[in-house]
């Protein structure tokens, strides 16, 4: 029996293949405009949802928790104080701390000199999560923080930031130095979009949201609102800005390691996400020292280590004053501010923020203990 086939007909045997035999078919008949037309369609596939995420610097996997994985990034030999990166557990993975090779958060830091490098990864919740709450999570970055000596700097970005900040008042002999980065601190300061949502949305909207989740807050119901904020770029010029760039290899794999952390969301248990909007963005009680947290109130003002904090001037997902909070609500005396220009993501994968002041952060943690032996820079 004769298998050979007309090169230019498709083998609807391997439909895996079909892309790639229609645009070769297509362009050996020089209709260039369809085989783009073809190449535009395969690559809208693999930026949405067809690729998947990935930390872009090697490492280690030190521990795992049920939570998270704690990754170290540190130099072979590294001792002394380690630096402790806590991601964002908002809905999108830890490759916002590490994106791009030349382009990482954790790559500056080391360059910067902190070289006992950490960084929480953290998982989606599987169903028999869903009745996780914040003391988990506060408990699993305790267990790291023990792991690595009892003594840390942290490094707090976005929802971490209040993670790490719950942590120093909970046990403030173990925070060496606190950076927030775009954190929500005081959560009903400012005025941005999130923060109209939630004060306009009612507790039976987001448990409505977890009740068709089956007990956990889905990704894609979070992709959907986050896009939904900024509709025209996600649902029109993205398409478009795709299309005139489908011939550029240098643009696709930019594009494609975005999308790698955008469109692949975590699901969150849901018991944690309502605590989270209850307590924390409805009611403030962090910032009003009534949340309690494995065992006692969370009192900031019990947080006295140095402060470092960063907001973005045009951040609409936490305004500077949220992070700015910190200054009056912690026990701090010294205490570094900074707005630089751009939006929230900018702060962690920023180019010119990784440039421009990441490296100085790098320097005061540095000059705060990270990287020197436990107990020493006081």
């Amino acid at each position: 029996m004769n298998h050979s086939a007309n090169p230019s007909t498709p083998n609807i045997n391997v439909p895996l293949f079909w892309p790639a035999l229609m645009t070769a078919d297509l362009a050996r008949q020089g209709l260039e405009l369809a085989a783009r037309n073809v190449r535009f369609l395969e690559e809208e596939t693999r930026l949405h949802g067809g690729i998947k995420p990935r930390l872009a610097s090697p490492h280690a996997l030190r521990m795992e928790l049920r939570t998270l994985g704690l990754c170290d990034y540190s130099e072979p030999g590294a001792d002394g104080l380690p630096t402790l990166v806590v991601a964002p557990y908002a809905g999108h993975t830890s490759m916002i701390a590490d994106y791009h090779d030349g382009q990482s958060l954790m790559q500056t830091l080391r360059a910067g000199g902190v070289r006992h490098l950490l960084l929480t990864d953290w998982h989606s919740a599987t169903p028999d999560m869903k009745d996780f709450e914040v003391d988990q999570y506060l408990a699993d970055l305790l267990a790291c923080v023990d792991d690595l000596g009892g003594e840390v700097c942290l490094v707090g970005l976005c929802q971490g930031g209040w993670l790490s900040a719950m942590l120093a008042a909970r046990y403030p002999e173990k925070v060496r130095a606190l950076v927030l980065a775009g954190s929500p601190i005081d959560t009903h300061a400012g005025n941005g979009p999130l923060v109209r949502m939630v004060h306009q949305s009612p507790m039976s909207f987001y448990e409505e949201l977890v009740a068709v989740g089956g007990g956990l807050m889905r990704g894609r119901y979070m992709l959907a609102g986050w896009k939904n904020m900024h509709p025209e770029q996600h649902y029109v010029q993205e398409h478009i800005d795709l299309y005139e760039h489908i011939d550029d290899p240098a643009w696709l794999r930019k594009a494609e390691d975005f999308d790698r952390w955008y469109e692949n969301p975590l699901d969150l248990p849901g018991r944690w996400y309502l605590q989270v909007i209850d307590r924390l963005f409805k009611r403030n009680d962090l910032a009003h020292g009534r949340f309690v947290g494995l065992g006692r109130r969370l009192l900031l003002e019990q947080v006295r280590c140095p402060l470092y904090l960063l907001a973005g001037e045009s951040d609409d997902i936490t305004p500077r004053e949220q992070v700015f909070a910190a200054e009056q609500l912690m026990g701090s005396t010294e205490v570094r501010k900074r707005v630089v220009p751009g939006g929230h993501v900018g702060l962690f994968m920023g180019a010119r923020t990784l440039h421009e002041v990441w490296p100085e952060i790098a320097a005061w943690l540095s000059a705060h203990g990270a990287g020197a032996s436990p107990g020493a820079a006081r």
